[in-house]
């Protein structure tokens, strides 16, 4: 039986990304205090109480405007809305009911489903006045929290969404063409929060690898050098992260083939490749006082082609005269523009000098980790990709001939692995490929993974 759907919706800067953040432990959705920030839905498979059922975050609502993006804002939330079997209306108790708020609680009574009137932002005591004029919507019983803290009913909130489930959520079977359906609970996935893992420190030599180490470390376990190649080998340092057991395995530097001695150098470089392929993540990390290279390019190609989640780490940070946001943002559209093999990554600025940032590595690694080895349930990749080719059809080819897309599933992970049931395969080109991993990544995240995407003929009745 399928998971619940339970969908946030509101009006623009309400807190629902801030709630959905807190629902799922993590930064997924983008917070801002800047209204219309989430367009578009984010789908996360999330848990409480034993009951597993799917989130959805949706655009904040605007009904006093015709823009364009509004209005696609407003069809986004509505499919939400559609799909659901809980939804959970969020206000703000600080501002107020407003007219807007009328207009969604209008919109939302027509839906026919659960309803629970959530007034965020009662961030203290004193801010309880204001909840009993949320009656004014008409939706029953408005129930104070603070996403933002934590606190103050959170939990109570999520105890009534639980409440409101009519599905079953613990049954287990395979779909039509035999894969494992969304209906697998996680008594039968693995715990990967305190799963053993290994990062292998990778990038060109001089950049900081063996510095970034012995800092994770908290000890000198390689040696230093300002002299390229002082590392030979790949070396294995088993350490201890909030209890959990990790391996850093720290590389040769990786250099052009041209620049490479036969020899000791060469069969380091060798082993570096080969501990991209046997790590569980790779940290690539590059000199931030210098241009992005193409020995930066072919690094990440390896990486993504051996399908191993990653971090990006700009090091040597203490470097760079302007420090300023701005920076760190045309560094991270050059990662868009000159590092589209692994664009995905999350991206970090450090010092290993300064030992500024160095700890989120692990934490950045961890969440990479785990990206890896999400597993997307059936039904929300077929609505996701069903979506995809309404929005933007895939072109004809040369003959005429157009590609139908008949069902998609997730069919592995590590890296996250999609197979679409088509009519024909030679049909999905590179580029309408690349779309779809897209809005793939839009609706569920993958970031810092890889995710894999091919296309296999659908088997005829009776064949």
């Amino acid at each position: 039986m399928a998971k619940n759907v339970v969908a946030i919706v509101g009006r623009p800067n309400v807190g629902k990304s801030t709630f959905f953040n807190r629902c799922i432990g993590r930064r997924h959705a983008i917070v801002d205090d800047r209204p219309g920030v989430t367009r578009d839905r984010l789908y996360i498979e999330t848990d409480w109480s034993g009951h597993d059922f799917v989130l959805v975050d949706t655009g904040g609502i605007i009904t006093e405007t015709e823009e364009p993006m509004a209005a696609h804002v407003r069809d986004q939330v509505m499919l939400a809305i559609d799909e659901a079997d809980v939804i959970v209306f969020m206000v703000d108790g600080k501002e107020g009911p407003t007219g807007q708020d009328e207009d969604v609680a209008n919109l939302l009574r027509r839906s026919k489903k659960p309803i629970i009137l959530a007034v965020n932002k009662i961030d203290r005591p004193a801010e309880q006045i204001n909840v009993p004029e949320f009656h004014a919507l008409g939706l029953g019983e408005p129930h104070a929290l603070s996403a933002a803290r934590g606190t103050g009913g959170v939990g109570d909130l999520l105890d009534l969404i639980v409440q409101n489930f009519t599905k079953g959520t613990k049954a287990t079977k395979r779909d039509k063409n035999g894969f494992e359906d969304d209906e697998a609970t996680k008594e039968t996935e693995e715990d990967l929060s305190t799963k053993p893992f290994s990062i292998a420190i990778v990038g060109k030599p001089n950049v900081g690898k063996s510095s970034i180490l012995n800092v994770l470390c908290g000890a000198d376990r390689t040696i230093v050098s300002d002299v390229p190649g002082t590392t030979r080998d790949a070396i294995d340092t088993p350490i201890k992260f909030h209890g959990r057991d990790i391996t850093l395995i720290d590389t040769a530097g990786i250099r052009r083939k041209s620049r490479v001695d036969y020899g000791i150098e060469g069969f380091s470089v060798v082993r570096s490749i080969r501990a991209i392929d046997h790590a569980d993540v790779t940290v690539h990390v590059i000199d931030a006082s210098e241009p992005i290279t193409d020995q930066d390019q072919k690094i990440a190609a390896k990486i993504e082609e051996a399908g191993r989640g990653v971090v990006l780490v700009f090091n040597k940070w203490d470097l760079i005269e302007n420090k300023s946001s701005a920076t760190m943002n045309k560094m991270l559209a050059e990662v868009k523009a000159e590092m589209r093999h692994i664009a995905y990554a999350e991206v970090l600025f450090t010092s290993a000098l300064t030992k500024l940032r160095v700890g989120k590595i692990i934490e950045a690694a961890e969440r990479a980790f785990a990206e890896t080895h999400r597993r997307i349930s059936t039904n929300l990749v077929n609505q996701v990709v069903s979506e995809a080719v309404a929005l933007v059809p895939p072109p004809a080819s040369k003959r005429g001939k157009r590609l139908k897309v008949y069902y998609a599933t997730q069919v592995s992970s590590a890296p996250p692995t999609f197979i679409l049931f088509v009519n024909d395969e030679k049909l999905l080109g590179a580029n309408y490929k690349v779309y779809l991993e897209r809005k793939i990544r839009e609706a569920f995240g993958f970031t810092g993974t890889p995710i894999r995407i091919t296309a296999r003929p659908k088997k005829r009745e009776g064949k």
